[in-house]
């Protein structure tokens, strides 16, 4: 694998500068001129990169999608099983939630209804996560593991009930409950699976 380019780097600086910017005033308040701000750098040097606002925020909803395949990087198991359990402990958790701010989240979501490129990189995001599962499930029927009848619906319907808890919850402001209520949806997913649910 080769080394990055000086413009891979300075792109990613720019679309991290747009994500923290983001997540201080929302995106429809993050502006070229306060990324920049942000970098301590001209505005120009942004446009040089992403000639539009538009082009910059495609860039962060790639950037949101390589932040939660993070979730899959699972070192240091033996069994396919073992992986699987460590994946859905962290999809059921703060370690996914704190990825990515669901404010700038949803911010670029909203986009989804109105521009149909933003529309279908947030259906490519959806279709990876749920492939990367899927993945898992099927090293575990390899392995011997886990007996499913159709691993492609069961990832859907794990992620359809991990995306409903994280839209519910953020508007739960007590942690505690939170908490409960994920617990919940955690060990429902691991009945779907058929696996011994542990508290982790």
């Amino acid at each position: 694998m080769g080394r990055k380019s000086i413009k891979d780097i300075r792109q990613q600086e720019i679309v991290r500068a747009l994500y923290k910017t983001a997540k201080a005033e929302g995106l429809h308040n993050a502006s070229i001129a306060k990324v920049a701000d942000e970098m301590n750098v001209n505005p120009s040097l942004i446009l040089h990169y992403f000639k539009t606002k538009e082009e910059l925020i495609f860039a962060l909803i790639d950037y949101i999608l390589n932040r939660y395949l993070n979730i899959y990087t699972i070192k240091n198991h033996n069994s396919a099983i073992e992986e699987l359990t460590e994946v859905l402990n962290n999809l059921f958790s703060r370690k996914w939630n704190n990825l990515v701010s669901d404010d700038v989240y949803y911010n670029c979501f909203t986009l989804t209804f109105r521009d149909p490129v933003i529309q279908q990189k947030y259906k490519q995001l959806h279709d990876s996560l749920r492939a990367s599962l899927e993945e898992h499930l099927l090293a575990c029927i390899k392995e011997g593991t886990l007996q499913l009848e159709d691993p492609k619906i069961t990832a859907n319907l794990i992620y359809t009930i991990m995306e409903g808890a994280y839209f519910y919850l953020c508007m739960v402001p007590d942690a505690a409950t939170r908490q409960e209520i994920m617990e919940q949806y955690k060990r429902h997913a691991f009945s779907i699976l058929g696996i011994e649910y542990v508290v982790a």
